[in-house]
């Protein structure tokens, strides 16, 4: 079956001069026909160059999704997100977080088993040999500190380009020590994570350590969300760990990611008494502002960190009079925009109950995720491929802005 080619212009919606165009490049087959010599054009290839077309759009859909909660886009054993639950390489997250150590959940995370034994800090490390910066960034957060440490932690400690698996567990332990240790003011390091952390933020809160090891485990890991994605981009080009959790860490700082940990401390400032929090959140609303610490894309019944967590809450300090307000304002914001709170506001939650100091929130779930960053990196070095996406390029055309040589 044959088209004349206005008819495949008209088909392909594209002009005379590319359907000439198709030809020569062997897309399109014709052949002469009559004593007039005019073509006539395969309808079978144009065929193929339509659904090819289609494929093409196709393809430009799905990728306009999946950077916005979309597809998934690689493989990783680590984490899997489904029906509300959270599995850590086929363990529930909720049941970790109750009955091991941060330890071994990052050995978990890290090696698919429990044995992982913990490094000392990095050899000759102390946060005394750095005491003269941290005394310098007055009114600067922990996260900020974490942030300011990373990359001088790491010119120290060679062993860190080490990209061997054992090595990079290693050097994962040996981070979340730092983080810690900057954490608790403490690098003496004698007890386990949970416990030394508890030690220095909340040592007369009964049951403390269970709390903020529960959070940390439930931290450790969300997939493939933005810092994470940070991460694997930097392990991927072969960045050392610490530069790794340094990417995590600049991408984990953002209002729209942990940052948003800071605008719920906010949040719960303003409202300030439990009585108080619809018509703090209603004014809110008022102002056109949003309420943070409240929806969770992948969890629309409801985000089963935050619903582990608060029972927790309930069980280890029941009578904190901190809790009232606490569950006031879930109250009132789920009465007011019918969503549920997320990670950031059960982080903001047990931070307030064991009356830990501003910016404990987003501290703790940088101490968490980075064992996450530091399983993704181990998956990407060992995948040996570079994450280079490709940019649809949508500005002006070539030459349409370049100044007419003949001008002047």
């Amino acid at each position: 079956m044959y088209m004349t080619a206005q008819e495949v212009a008209e088909a392909l919606g594209v002009s005379l001069a590319t359907v000439y165009a198709y030809v020569s490049r062997g897309l399109i087959r014709s052949e002469a026909q009559g004593v007039q010599r005019s073509r006539r054009y395969r309808a079978e290839d144009v065929r193929t160059l339509m659904q090819r077309k289609e494929g093409r759009r196709d393809l430009q859909q799905v990728t306009d999704g999946v950077l916005h909660w979309g597809l998934p886009v690689l493989d990783s054993a680590i984490t899997l997100l489904d029906e509300g639950g959270i599995f850590y390489r086929g363990y529930s997250a909720f049941e970790l977080a109750q009955t091991h150590t941060v330890e071994q959940v990052a050995s978990l995370l890290w090696t698919g088993g429990f044995d992982v034994s913990f490094e000392a800090l990095p050899s000759g490390w102390s946060l005394a040999r750095w005491r003269g910066l941290l005394d310098a960034m007055v009114g600067c957060t922990l996260f900020e500190r974490f942030q300011a440490l990373m990359p001088l932690v790491g010119t120290e400690d060679w062993a860190a380009y080490d990209l061997r698996p054992a090595a990079v567990v290693q050097s994962g332990a040996r981070l979340l020590r730092v983080l810690v240790a900057l954490a608790s003011g403490n690098d003496s390091l004698q007890g386990s994570l949970s416990g030394t952390l508890s030690a220095a933020w909340a040592p007369a809160v009964p049951g403390a350590e269970r709390l903020l090891q529960a959070a940390l485990v439930l931290c450790a890991d969300h997939e493939l969300n933005v810092s994470t994605f940070a991460a694997r981009c930097a392990a991927s080009a072969g960045s050392p760990p610490f530069a790794v959790v340094s990417a995590g860490l600049a991408a984990l700082q953002g209002y729209r990611h942990g940052g948003g940990c800071d605008r719920v401390e906010a949040l719960f400032a303003e409202v300030g008494a439990p009585e108080c929090a619809r018509d703090a959140l209603a004014r809110r609303l008022r102002r056109g502002e949003s309420i943070p610490g409240f929806g969770q894309p992948l969890y629309p019944g409801g985000d089963p960190r935050w619903l582990a967590l608060r029972e927790l809450l309930g069980t280890v300090l029941p009578d904190a009079p901190e809790l009232v307000l606490v569950d006031a304002i879930a109250t009132a914001a789920h009465e007011l925009i019918g969503e549920y709170p997320n990670l950031d506001f059960a982080l903001v939650a047990v931070s307030t109950v064991l009356g830990l100091q501003s910016g404990a929130a987003i501290a703790l779930f940088a101490m968490g995720r980075s064992i996450g960053w530091i399983g993704h990196a181990l998956e990407q070095y060992q995948s040996d491929r570079l994450i280079r996406p490709r940019a649809r390029y949508i500005g002006a055309p070539p030459g349409s802005t370049a100044p007419n040589p003949r001008d002047g």
